[in-house]
């Protein structure tokens, strides 16, 4: 049974709603970004749950997720709070429901393999292009690409682990069990066509399924075949698809967007590792021309919704452009995840203070209040700290230092003198 909507409690007493006739629609659309989209998503919703009073993100009423964002809003719609789905993906916790990016880096043996079946045929039919047919040897020899692999890492571990997670009680992994609409784009390699999975025509398919097509990024993981055809990474077609929200005529679109350019010469100190990208190599040049593609894709779609959509208020959450440590993160390691979703935690809430002025309006209009107490709460945190983080913490000048090793050596002489079983000195 799916969560109803409802005012999740605050620590702080909520502003009052908007007097409404019907309650407010609100969809929720998440781009895609690989493991690292999904630690910035997860981070940013927390903090937007922890400062929006009157949002329920288990209450929206359409959930639509491209690639990573897939995972993140398939959750959502299955009743996942953002902070169950942070304990799933960020969290490295001895339990069924921990998700490790870490699974993502089996290789595609079954592609490699029925590749290289093909592999004596096709150079045999070169051969017989090029001495034969008298072919130029380019040409006749061009065949032997269809040898090569569609991807390199094996992806099916996305369907079975999420398979296995939305098969618990209370959740499900069939779409028409779901009690909001919840719609993952993947894209038809033969046609180049959105497959909205989901929708209807499309709501047989299994969300697991759904989600490894969704997400399988061209070169990076196989095509995924369903029914006969194959599909690849949704973003091939748009960054965010939310016109399969607006198109209903939701009120309020949420829509958060991991992966921006990186401007690393506005301002200098931001770049902790690098002044420029040509530095990091073909890696950095890469992520950098990725992110700005479709960077400026979702640019010129958001400029068409809002003319195309007037009655619909957008609200587009996304990094900061000059935001370093998200650019050169490394999100396989389960400390930098931690670091990364608490850093996008904070991030986010900065964002709402310094946005405030812009978003209130808008939001209000759907009986959303910004929590400002809770913007502005030095103690708010996305994780507890690490024991490492703790004492990382304490590195800083050789006064700091010395200032807490008096402290602790205090405090275990308070230990020692409190002690009933402390040791004779004559021992």
């Amino acid at each position: 049974m799916m969560p109803t909507r409802k005012a999740p409690a605050r620590s702080t007493a909520p502003a009052q709603r908007t007097t409404q006739s019907t309650p407010p629609r609100i969809a929720v659309a998440l781009a895609g970004g690989g493991p690292l989209g999904a630690i910035y998503e997860i981070g940013a919703l927390c903090a937007l749950d922890d400062c929006l009073n009157g949002l329920n993100f288990n209450a929206c009423d359409h959930y639509v997720g491209v690639s990573a964002g897939g995972f993140i809003v398939a959750g959502l719609a299955n009743g996942m709070t953002p902070r169950q789905l942070c304990e799933a993906f960020i969290e490295d916790l001895p339990n069924e429901e921990n998700f490790d990016p870490s699974w993502l880096l089996k290789p595609a043996w079954a592609e490699f393999g029925e590749r290289l079946q093909r592999l004596p045929g096709l150079l045999g039919s070169a051969l017989w292009a090029w001495g034969v047919q008298g072919k130029p040897l380019t040409n006749a020899f061009e065949r032997l690409g269809a040898a090569l692999p569609t991807g390199l890492l094996d992806n099916e571990g996305i369907h079975q682990h999420i398979e296995r997670l939305f098969s618990r009680e209370g959740r499900s992994n069939d779409f028409r069990q779901l009690r909001a609409r919840l719609t993952l784009v993947a894209t038809q390699l033969d046609t180049g066509n959105a497959a909205p999975f989901g929708s209807p025509g499309w709501d047989h398919v299994p969300i697991s399924r759904a989600i490894q097509a969704s997400a399988a990024l061209p070169g990076l993981f196989p095509p995924v075949e369903i029914e006969g055809k194959h599909y690849v990474d949704g973003a091939l077609k748009k960054t965010l698809h939310a016109t399969m929200a607006l198109d209903e005529g939701v009120g309020l679109l949420l829509c958060l967007n991991p992966l921006v350019p990186f401007h690393a010469s506005e301002h200098p100190s931001h770049a902790k590792r690098i002044p420029s990208l040509i530095q990091g190599g073909l890696p950095a040049v890469m992520s950098q021309t990725f992110r700005s593609m479709i960077h400026s894709r979702l640019a010129l779609g958001l400029k068409h919704y809002e003319r195309a959509y007037p009655g619909t208020d957008i609200v587009l959450i996304e990094p900061d452009h000059r935001d370093a440590e998200l650019f050169f993160a490394n999100t396989f390691s389960y400390r930098q995840r931690r670091e990364m979703a608490e850093h996008a935690y904070q991030q986010t809430r900065q964002q709402l203070l310094e946005r405030q002025t812009e978003l209130a309006p808008k939001l209000a209009r759907h009986g959303v209040q910004i929590d400002t107490a809770a913007l502005t709460d030095p103690h708010k945190h996305l994780l507890s700290p690490t024991h490492q983080q703790v004492k990382a913490s304490r590195v800083g000048t050789p006064t700091t230092r010395r200032l807490h090793e008096t402290l602790d050596n205090l405090q275990n002489q308070l230990v020692l003198t409190a002690s009933p079983t402390r040791p004779s000195p004559h021992c």
